[in-house]
């Protein structure tokens, strides 16, 4: 909406005066949209005004001038990086207003990021357009989805955002399934159909900051219809014994292995040791994410706690050596 509104600024600087119906058909919007704009466009301090009747038409007042020193020069590249940010999701509306600003603001914008949603295979890149798709029109998607132990369900979503957490793309989503908010790992979403039935956003598409959604996430994942866990802090009190519930683990991780402790692991949670070890404290939820960082690190690191833990390794690589020892 605010772009639709800067845009029609610039049309009726540009031409002068122009109809509701002319911009209706250029939006693409009702002539009652267009009203409501100028009058939010009135209130926000832009001086214009609408005649009705013959000759009638939109107007900005006589020797109006957008005068570009409202904005500091660090508000001005804030706003030109922000829009070129989003160049790279291929937002083509965005990319015209940030032709006319770099214009206007007689600057060019600093390309601070860029993203580039496809593998090297080059396979997944017609799947976030897909995603893309499905976001902007408010379209339902629909895809099998593999669970965390491999179980596999056909899912029907409202999808909201497309979200990058933990080394990982995900989409956010409406499940009708689960009749609540998840998080669904993009890399697990197969077979996806972007359906002609829309939707329209709604109080059960809102995620509450006080209140983390449950879902599916890295380290805490649906588990059944019935047993889900949700994104909350963990306690202070150490690991309990139980699978799933939050709490620390402490790690011993030889020094050679440091490249992959500083990729891992948050300052905060290491200690270099004397010998050049280094100490992990890891709060997190114990499941099979957990169980496979650790083994990812091969005979280079040893759980120095709790107990529990380290039997239940210990007992995952006994099976692993009685099935290569068969």
């Amino acid at each position: 909406m605010v772009n639709r509104q800067l845009e029609m600024v610039y049309i009726l600087m540009n031409k002068g005066s122009v109809t509701a119906e002319e911009l209706a058909e250029r939006f693409e919007v009702s002539t009652r949209t267009v009203y409501r704009d100028i009058d939010s466009l009135s209130m926000a301090g832009i001086p214009v005004y609408a005649n009705r009747g013959k000759g009638g038409g939109i107007r900005l007042m006589e020797h109006f001038v957008l005068d570009r020193r409202l904005l500091s020069k660090e508000e001005q590249g804030r706003i030109l990086a922000a829009l070129a940010s989003l160049r790279e999701t291929g937002a083509s509306q965005d990319i015209r207003i940030l032709e006319k600003l770099e214009t206007f603001f007689k600057a060019e914008p600093l390309d601070w990021v860029a993203i580039d949603f496809s593998d090297w295979s080059g396979r997944r890149g017609e799947l976030y357009g897909q995603i893309k798709e499905a976001i902007l029109g408010r379209h339902v998607m629909a895809f099998d989805y593999y669970g965390q132990h491999g179980d596999m369900m056909r899912r029907e979503v409202e999808p909201i955002q497309l979200l990058f957490k933990e080394y990982t793309w995900y989409v956010r989503a409406y499940c009708r399934i689960r009749g609540a908010m998840r998080l669904f790992k993009v890399l697990r979403m197969k077979r996806v159909e972007v359906l002609e039935e829309s939707f329209e956003l709604g109080q059960r598409h809102r995620v509450e900051e006080e209140h983390p959604m449950e879902g599916e996430h890295p380290m805490e994942e649906e588990h059944s219809m019935e047993e889900e866990h949700s994104e909350e802090k963990a306690p202070e009190n150490p690991a309990s014994g139980k699978e799933g519930e939050p709490g620390e683990i402490i790690l011993r991780i030889d020094a050679k292995e440091a490249y992959r402790v500083y990729d891992r692991f948050e300052e905060d949670e290491i200690t270099v040791l004397p010998q050049g070890d280094f100490e992990i404290r890891m709060r997190c939820s114990v499941d099979d994410w957990v169980y496979g960082l650790i083994l990812s690190f091969g005979p280079s690191a040893r759980v120095l706690g709790p107990d529990w833990v380290r039997e239940e390794l210990a007992a995952r690589i006994r099976r692993m050596g009685e099935m290569y020892g068969r």
